[in-house]
């Protein structure tokens, strides 16, 4: 009978020990209360989280969670990162972490539709969203070869737990059109849909509730082979088509035409300010009137280059050098170029280049984390 007390009491304690360790383990930061713990965690640098992985698995489950991204709001310690795909190698994608000027390779995007491009990409809600886009391979429904053929598929890559997903499908297929952010929701307009069929349908996607819903129609489309831009000046949608002389501006009444003047060419937004290359030169576009920053005129051999405000300086990324003269060679770049615009004299500087992606870009966006 004291055997079986002995045997009883050993249970116990090794029933207690193991409860003890787990909530011991569980603890976060020891002797700090768990909420201050993650504030503690969310100021380690984005590019230290998959270490801090392999701490303990109460820091994984941390690092993987929706309270360190608010915590890194509330401590003012998000980051701002620079996400870049490019035609080589299909469908990768990288980030660039600016303070420590380095490159990271994320997982393939798992799309079924080979060599993806055309795309619309942003972020919101500490995400980025690949949308809809276009194939040079077969249409694995139809099987169409022509290389027109749009998808409306959406991914979100969530940067917490390094991982795609797939989002709710835009409402149209649609490839070469405008996609921007505007109060947190995603916009998309215009474009191209199956067969090369140009459309003037717009939507607009709440990530939180993963909901389409249609919003009105363009006054009208292009049938240029640019398809349309979409720029976020003064909190207002403009949607450009390459070679119109007006812009459709988004308006709680619907859309609105208006003539412009501006330079043709890659435009960007920076802190409000609509930026554009054109003949070797970088313009500070105004409504009516313009005035040149500086000279680019090294990128003027160069296409399929992305430009982008990132960090209120402007960045040119990649592209493509084609053959002159008697040198047939094409050169796909992974340069990174950067027009300081936060100095009183703007200059241009070099960024890391990029490690895997090189050659023209496809897509690229600023993601806050």
């Amino acid at each position: 009978m004291y055997q079986v007390f002995e045997l009883k009491g050993i249970f116990v304690f090794l029933v207690l020990s193991r409860l003890l360790y787990t909530v011991v383990i569980m603890v976060l930061i020891e002797g700090l209360p768990d909420d201050v713990a993650i504030r503690c965690l969310a100021r380690v640098p984005f590019t230290l989280f998959p270490k801090l992985e392999t701490v303990c698995r109460s820091w994984q489950e941390a690092v993987h969670s929706t309270e360190l991204y608010k915590a890194r709001e509330e401590v003012e310690s998000c980051e701002n990162l620079l996400c870049v795909c490019a035609f080589d190698p299909e469908n990768v994608w990288q980030i660039y972490d600016p303070t420590q000027d380095l490159w990271i390779t994320l997982p393939v995007l798992p799309s079924k539709v080979r060599n993806l491009a055309h795309f619309g990409v942003v972020s919101t809600a500490g995400k980025l969203f690949v949308l809809g886009g276009g194939s040079d391979a077969v249409d694995p429904l139809t099987g169409d070869q022509d290389g027109s053929f749009a998808t409306n598929e959406v991914w979100a890559y969530d940067p917490l737990i390094r991982r795609w997903s797939q989002r709710a499908a835009m409402i149209v297929p649609r490839t070469m059109f405008a996609c921007c952010v505007l109060n947190r929701k995603i916009l998309v307009a215009g474009g191209f849909t199956t067969c090369r069929k140009s459309i003037s349908k717009a939507e607009i996607y709440d990530p939180e509730k993963d909901v389409w819903i249609s919003i009105p129609d363009l006054h009208h489309t292009h049938n240029s082979d640019s398809g349309c831009a979409g720029l976020v000046i003064g909190g207002e949608v403009h949607v450009v088509h390459k070679g119109l002389t007006t812009v459709q501006v988004l308006t709680k009444d619907g859309w609105r035409v208006h003539e412009h003047s501006w330079v043709q060419g890659p435009m960007t937004v920076v802190k409000g300010s609509l930026y554009v290359m054109s003949h070797g030169l970088i313009y500070k576009q105004d409504q009516e009137s313009r005035k040149v920053v500086i000279s680019a005129s090294e990128f003027k051999r160069r296409i399929g280059f992305a430009m982008m405000g990132f960090r209120d300086d402007i960045y040119v990324i990649g592209g493509v050098i084609g053959p002159e003269g008697w040198n047939w060679d094409i050169k796909k770049m992974s340069d990174v170029d950067v027009l300081t615009l936060r100095n009183e004299r703007p200059v241009w500087q070099k960024a890391a280049s990029m490690t895997r992606c090189r050659g023209k870009i496809l897509g690229c966006a600023e993601l806050r984390i």
